[in-house]
This record gives structure tokens, C-alpha cells and sequence, in this order.
């Protein structure tokens, strides 16, 4: 099984407001980035894209490092917060619904691909490809300003 390592970030201008994914693919030295902006959403649905993206991007089963600064992400994996959410029907407690749902209902899809290691990575440290993934997530949802 090929292992990849996937850097991403999320970029919102206003929280909702003109947003951008980004994430960075690393295979065997190679890299490939990926970037879209979208005109209203919110930072976590760009946190949420860029892995759904990055992950979207593999043409096979792989073991997969996926980097992100997003605590959101981060503990909605690692800590089955997003797991179980989705057993209690997308609710976090009786009377709170679960965001983003159709977002972690598609991550979770390609976790039963892949065999993804979710990593935090502080943010504005000096990781190359962190700070690379910020760059063109700020760019994407520039260019969505009206």
C-alpha cells in the first residue's frame, strides 16, 4: 500500500463569508496542490473540504499522514466525535445538531477507503507545506470576493 502524505488547510474571510480550501499531496518527492474558493462558508467547511479533497484526489487504497491545523478536524477524528455524531443521527447532544454533516458523512466515506493518520500541526510555525496549504487557501477565497 502506497503511503501518501497529505498537508491542508481552510481559509474564511468573514465566518461565514468567501472562503478557500487547499491541500498539498507528497508521494515518493513528488507534490501536487489543489485549491478552490467558494463566495459563503465558513473556515470549518474549508477545514472539512481541503481533507475531503486531498483524500478525494488518491486513485487507490493508500495508508495516508494527513496534516491540518484544524483542532475541529483533528478531534472530530481522533476523538469519534464525528463517529458519533453520526450514530446519533447527526445530533451532538438531544437538542444540538451536528454541522457540517454532509461534509463528515463524505470524510468518513473515504476513511473506509484509506487508512488515514490524522496529525495536528500548530498553525503560522514555519511547516513549508502548512504555510504553503494557508497561502492558497487565503488566494482561493480571495478570488471569490465580490
Amino acid at each position: 500500500m502506497k503511503t501518501v502524505d497529505i498537508y491542508t488547510d481552510g481559509a474564511c474571510s468573514g465566518n461565514p463569508g468567501p472562503g478557500g480550501y487547499a491541500a498539498a499531496l507528497i508521494y515518493k518527492g513528488r507534490q501536487k496542490e489543489i485549491s478552490e474558493g467558494f463566495a459563503e462558508t465558513t473556515n470549518n467547511r474549508m477545514e472539512l473540504s481541503a481533507c475531503i479533497a486531498g483524500l478525494g484526489q488518491l486513485k487507490e487504497p493508500c495508508r495516508v499522514n494527513l496534516y491540518s491545523d484544524s483542532k475541529y478536524v483533528i478531534n472530530g477524528i481522533n476523538k469519534g466525535w464525528a463517529r458519533g455524531w453520526k450514530q446519533n443521527g447527526w445530533m451532538r447532544n438531544r437538542k444540538e445538531e451536528a454541522k457540517n454533516a454532509d461534509l463528515w458523512e463524505e470524510l468518513l466515506g473515504l476513511l473506509d477507503t484509506h487508512d488515514v493518520s490524522f496529525i495536528w500541526v500548530k498553525g503560522h510555525t514555519d511547516n513549508p507545506y502548512n504555510e504553503l496549504c494557508d497561502r492558497l487557501a487565503r488566494e482561493a477565497a480571495e478570488s471569490r470576493r465580490t
